[in-house]
């Protein structure tokens, strides 16, 4: 798809995905490193535990198909910068991104940073633990009598990344237009912001704070367990009421009252109604209580095989709880081909391994089987000799060549048009991020069958209601609303006079739903050869899974993120809900747009297969990799890290009040520790934890508050820091206990110390840099006069975007898309009403 670019990445870790998800699409991806690797090269895990900078298994997963290229000085950053697309910057290099676009006008610049580069908190030390803090969905996050917790491998930079993967194909999409490059500006905690669902804005509304509840969310006063223990292990089971989840709801509980778990009163309750009965006191508490309890007795006498193999057969909402072994073992994925086979270094040779394969599937140029990862400046001489040439006449890959049109646009997205069969979160989300940067989207549903969105926590004043949600309100903002009664041949007509319109059909559906109304790609094609169409589901359009229904809760569980959240001891804390639904749609802004990019070089169309469980697995890749070729299975291990030590969540004075601190450097450590140390004068509790520690890290000798404890606590590295991470953990504890976390919070960071306070929503609500950049924004709504909604994560130098109005009303733009858009006049548009297609 991206067949022509060239992206010099300058990230590590704290981008890394992007790049590989660049080389994946077909661009060329140039990988600067410094003399000695990149920080990943010197951690594990490693291939076969053999510790070596070339088979470190982190590097080897994301830096598949780069060019490795050794960098010593900034102009050298410049030579090839002048020859490129887009720079991807993240810290691990100093380069002035400015300078780079200066000489270079067409070029594209990206920086991904933990707070963007405007705000108070530019400046602030983080890592992925304290930005996971700062964004709120740690606060959603673990058992309600212990610390939040992080999902145990690190999320924050990845979902970044690819939140500047989109954006730079944005500018990269203007920039045909006007000719020149810009500069993205990401910020991590926003972009991880995406992953509380919306329930920070509960508070906005009068609402009340979200708390966290171990593998459970509290739905307006309902108490909804996710996660389940079964005979084998554990499962989610989305067990819900309301018109979208009460079928699944009766299915399940006819099949425990066939087994005798619960009596048919139970059964044969009005789902459908049972939240209003609740409200208006027609029905108890007590009674969703037992039906929980008759869930939780049953499931437990259940396989996670057998409860899969009936959720397939019977259309329940039941996902296993997989670890990596299990996701490695699944039929499913072998099915479609998923798992990429790349030779990799072993004790006994270069072998082939199983790694997180494509991203989608499409009917246009397959996504690239990337090659293994570069040895250390193994393309250097290619880039860097003077005797060769960085410029168009590497034949391996040619660049594209640009030839600006010279329309402007304001914002980058203007010419682009979308049709949005997208429903609840995974879907929409992709299209309101287009909307955002100017895409026309027209959005399709019917209030015969309304988003599941529009009755879902928090509402506008707490009210139920179809037009309130503020998830809808925001999913969907500044898009156009069509109601069409897609069972009827009028509104089907419709459907394809908008498919000759538009650009991109978006859709997120079962497989099966499309083709039920005669709306298949090979139909779409025949009116519009040109057309991208992008399916979303959660198991892909193909293979024995395809129609396995569902949310991102249970793709989150088939995944593997559920096992490695948590703690060891406690049943699998999960991270917040859904947690693939907050990570798909940037994946699929990527894909719709190298997509685009690719009609727009070849002239044809495409359609796009995208699993959302699929795309998720990239997010572990690390992980599944590390069991492919090490056998280690991955785990919960509450907050603790496999690199950095000190590294948790403390509690501040207060009630449920916490603070993130993570040591990723010795000098950040000897900080901290300096800190203990004179504090301890006046804390006897801290006083005595010092005095064991530091009597534990001396051989047991005694250690005096003279001095000698700094000395000792100094001498501790990564690796004996973890190794009395116990003692470290209660000697920080006796300091936080006593001070407000904001305190702690400016006292570490004025050190240089990576700390954040533990957000909740109405701590986010007032953090300074999330006010400057304006993250929550009132827009106008046509009920509510405005409403709530989320900016975006990233900002455009040139050409910025933001959401301009709140989700709309049903069939709030009819007119305007039938008169407007279609040029249908009033006799056919009457001829519609009495159809009752616009329904």
């Amino acid at each position: 798809m991206l067949d022509g670019y060239r992206i010099l990445d300058l990230t590590d870790d704290r981008g890394h995905l992007a790049g590989m998800l660049f080389a994946q699409l077909g661009a060329e991806v140039v990988l600067g490193e410094p003399p000695g690797g990149h920080r990943t090269r010197h951690r594990g895990p490693y291939v076969d535990d053999v510790i070596d900078p070339e088979r470190s298994i982190e590097f080897g997963v994301y830096n598949r198909g780069k060019q490795s290229v050794i960098i010593e000085n900034p102009a050298q950053i410049a030579e090839i910068a002048s020859h490129c697309d887009a720079v991807i910057s993240c810290g691990a290099f100093e380069v002035d991104l400015d300078a780079l676009r200066t000489a270079n006008p067409q070029l594209v610049t990206a920086s991904i940073t933990p707070f963007g580069e405007t705000g108070p908190k530019t400046g602030w030390a983080a890592t992925d633990l304290t930005i996971a803090a700062s964004s709120g969905t740690m606060s959603l996050t673990g058992d309600r009598d212990r610390a939040p917790v992080r999902i145990g491998s690190p999320q924050t930079w990845h979902n970044a990344a690819v939140d500047t993967a989109g954006a730079i194909l944005m500018a990269l999409h203007e920039r045909q237009a006007s000719g020149l490059g810009q500069h993205v500006d990401t910020s991590a905690q926003q972009s991880f912001v995406d992953c509380t669902q919306f329930q920070m804005m509960a508070v906005l509304t009068g609402g009340e704070v979200p708390v966290r509840l171990p593998g459970a969310v509290n739905l307006g006063g309902f108490l909804i367990p996710w996660v389940y223990e079964c005979a084998d292990g554990y499962v989610t089971v989305t067990f819900l009421f309301g018109p979208m989840i009460a079928p699944f709801t009766s299915r399940i509980l006819a099949w425990a009252c066939n087994e005798g778990f619960c009596e048919p009163e139970l059964r044969d309750k009005d789902w459908v109604d049972f939240g209003m009965a609740v409200v208006e006191g027609r029905e108890s508490m007590d009674t969703f209580d037992h039906a929980i309890k008759v869930l939780t007795s049953f499931v437990a006498t259940k396989t996670k095989a057998e409860l899969l193999g009936r959720a397939l057969s019977d259309n329940l909402l039941i996902a296993p709880i997989t670890t990596t072994a299990d996701v490695l073992a699944l039929d499913h994925l072998e099915v479609r081909d998923y798992w990429q086979h790349v030779e990799m270094p072993r004790a006994d040779g270069p072998a082939p391994v199983r790694l997180c394969g494509a991203l989608a599937k499409t009917t246009g140029e397959p996504l690239a089987d990337l090659a293994v990862a570069p040895r250390l400046g193994e393309h250097t001489e290619m880039y860097l000799d003077h005797g060769s040439t960085v410029g168009p006449t590497i034949t391996s890959h040619p660049r594209r060549e640009l030839v600006p049109t010279g329309h402007s646009m304001e914002r980058p997205l203007e010419d682009i048009k979308i049709l949005d069969f997208m429903w609840a979160l995974a879907g929409p989300g992709a299209t309101r991020t287009l909307a955002d940067y100017g895409a026309t989207v027209v959005k399709v549903e019917s209030e015969l069958k309304p988003d599941v969105l529009r009755g879902v926590h928090p509402f506008i004043g707490e009210e139920g209601g179809q037009e309130n949600a503020l998830q809808f309100h925001s999913i969907n903002a500044g898009k156009l609303d069509l109601t069409l009664d897609l069972s009827l041949p009028e509104a089907r007509d419709v459907v394809l006079d908008l498919v000759g319109w538009c650009d991109v059909l978006t859709e997120s559906f079962s497989p099966k739903a499309m083709a039920n109304w005669g709306l298949t790609y090979d139909v779409l094609r025949e009116v519009n050869p040109q057309l991208v169409m992008f399916s979303s589901c959660l198991m892909g359009q193909t293979g024995p899974m395809r129609m396995y229904a569902g949310f991102g809760t249970m793709a989150a569980a088939i995944a593997g993120f559920y096992p490695v959240t948590g703690w060891p001891d406690r049943i699998p804390a999960g991270p917040f809900t859904a947690y693939t639904d907050y990570i798909s749609p940037k994946l699929g802004v990527m894909l719709i747009l190298a997509a685009l990019v690719e009609r727009d070089r070849t002239g044809r169309g495409q359609h796009i297969d995208f699993a959302q469980m699929e795309g998720a697995l990239h997010f572990l890749a690390t992980e599944f990799a590390d069991e492919e070729i090490n056998g280690r299975t991955a785990d919960r291990a509450g907050n603790a890290d496999r690199h950095m030590s000190p590294h948790s969540v403390y509690s501040a004075a207060g009630d449920d009040r916490w603070v993130a601190i993570a040591c990723e450097t010795d000098a950040q450590w000897n900080a901290l520790a300096g800190l203990l140390v004179e504090a301890a004068a006046g804390n006897a509790d801290l006083s005595r934890a010092l005095d064991a520690l530091s009597a534990s890290a001396s051989g047991g000798g005694e250690a005096r508050r003279d001095g000698s404890a700094g000395g000792i606590l100094a001498d501790l590295d990564a690796d004996s820091r973890r190794m009395y991470a116990e003692a470290i953990d209660a000697a920080i504890t006796a300091w936080t206990a006593a001070h407000d976390a904001a305190d702690i919070e400016a006292t570490l960071q004025g050190h240089g110390v990576p700390a954040h306070r533990v957000n909740d929503a109405a701590d986010l609500m007032a953090d300074p840099q999330i006010i400057a950049r304006e993250h929550f924004l009132s827009v106008p709504h046509a009920k509510h006069g405005h409403t709530w909604v989320e900016n975006s994560n990233f900002d455009l130098s040139r050409t910025p975007g933001r959401p301009l109005w709140g989700g709309p009303m049903f069939g709030e733009h009819n007119m305007e898309v039938l008169e407007g858009i279609l040029g249908y006049d009033t006799d056919k548009i009457a001829e519609l009403v009495i159809a009752g297609a616009l329904t």
